[in-house]
């Protein structure tokens, strides 16, 4: 190659003269000795993503949700005669409908959410309001207590209550579909609870375009169920919060290492209880106990989680349970067993942080998983712990609503579903052949 024109090595040096200037400028301009109007435009210039802020805004507001205007008997009606007397007044959760009935109340905090009146002190928190015009709302909202209507009508397939169930979601299924709303879009944003894995399980086919509040997916398949469009929500927990958990040395307050008390008789994925009972039981540190939940069962299990390090959480007969719930508000580290697990808010909150998981297959291999927690250091327990104490209000159910709590957690889930309905809907609405590539 022959040498550099003159041409070439004039533009060189205007390039390096450029490059030594740009800074020196820029200084002079940001300056006290810039003219002021210069130095504050140049001081106040955003980045390119926070430009584009309009969109982070509007995704911010609190989600427009259209409420159906249903019947009691789809739903306060079911809590007892004291809440269908009611009147105006939204009813109280009645304290006598505990255990099962409770920790899968879901539907019932989400239709209290929606209430006139439900904002409470902090309505600025709010991630849904209802609205009265169906036209200007974002999801529709169907407050069937299908959880509960599961555990009034009957608790097994061949009980002949449950055709009372049956024709609930039968009835359910016919205003849906003669919805205008519905038809509009296919039921894609229309949000169901089904909480309790046996909820709506008659007709559960006819609604899965629809976003379902779901504990987990053991009971569905891939076709009715999954996380593109579903929310998985935390059960309401059944012990007592721990609210004034401040002792001086938290690790050496808690004599228990590793804490179980429930049912092990369980089917499906729970049998690993039972497996797990043989191998822990009688350990030095575990407590592992079979109960049932009852008044007093939760008492001692209220205790236990308290003054424990660690609490085991096996599946139940599905992957999860109550107990991961009770644990995070007893601020005993969660040691998680589930091969299928699938945890609520998870986009937002690292389980890890906080959380110890093992296979089944560890779990099983004799004294594997005592090791492991025996060998865990005292600091990495007091992180866990104390980061157990900053999540906890993340999985309180109350009404009025609070900035933060389960309730406004999963409103904001489905928020995060929002954009892929709409997607859907607009293209269904143009493609004749809607998937084409499939």
């Amino acid at each position: 190659m022959g040498a550099p024109s003159s041409r070439a090595l004039a533009l060189g040096a205007a390039f390096l003269l450029l490059l030594v200037a740009l800074p020196s400028a820029f200084l002079y301009l940001t300056s006290s000795a810039a003219p002021a109007a210069t130095r504050a435009t140049l001081l106040n210039l955003k980045p390119f993503s926070a430009r584009c802020a309009p969109a982070a805004a509007a995704a911010a507001a609190p989600l427009r949700v259209f409420m159906y205007d249903l019947p009691a008997r789809f739903h306060v009606a079911m809590m007892g005669a004291d809440a269908a007397a009611a009147g105006a007044g939204f009813p109280a959760w009645p304290p006598s409908a505990g255990g099962i009935r409770r920790q899968h109340s879901v539907e019932y905090w989400m239709m209290a959410s929606l209430q006139d009146g439900a904002a409470g002190p902090e309505e600025g928190g709010r991630e849904a309001v209802r609205v009265r015009d169906p036209d200007a709302a974002d999801a529709f909202f169907v407050p069937f207590f299908s959880s509960l209507s599961f555990n009034v009508h009957g608790r097994n397939m061949t009980d002949p209550d449950t055709e009372a169930d049956r024709l609930l979601q039968v009835e359910i299924v016919d205003i849906l579909w003669k919805s205008k709303h519905w038809q509009r879009s296919a039921g894609r944003d229309h949000v169901i609870p089904m909480h309790h894995p046996n909820a709506f399980r008659f007709l559960r086919a006819m609604v899965n375009a629809s976003i379902l509040i779901v504990s987990d997916f053991g009971r569905y398949t891939k076709e009715l169920a999954s996380l593109r469009k579903d929310v998985v929500a935390p059960y309401v927990h059944v012990v007592d919060s721990f609210l004034d958990d401040d002792p001086p040395d938290p690790f050496e307050a808690r004599h228990t290492l590793l804490f179980f008390r429930g049912r092990t008789v369980r089917k499906d994925e729970g049998k690993i209880r039972a497996k797990l009972g043989k191998i822990l039981k009688g350990k030095e540190g575990v407590r592992f106990e079979n109960s049932i939940a009852t008044g007093d069962g939760i008492k001692i299990s209220t205790e236990g989680m308290r003054s424990s390090k660690f609490c085991l959480h096996p599946a139940g007969d599905t992957p999860s349970s109550c107990r991961l719930f009770d644990a995070i508000v007893s601020h005993c580290v969660p040691v998680i067993v589930s091969s299928r697990i699938e945890l609520p808010f998870e986009d937002e909150i690292d389980y890890s942080e906080f959380s110890l998981f093992f296979s089944v297959e560890e779990a099983l291999r004799p004294d594997y998983l005592l090791n492991q927690l025996r060998q865990i250091p005292k600091k990495k327990w007091v992180d866990m712990w104390l980061k157990l104490k900053n999540v906890s209000h993340h999985y309180e159910f109350q009404y009025p609503p609070r900035k933060g709590d389960a309730v406004n957690m999963i409103w904001r889930q489905v928020r995060h579903k929002i954009p892929a309905v709409n997607l859907a809907i607009h293209r269904n609405r143009r493609l004749k052949i809607p998937d084409w590539w499939g």
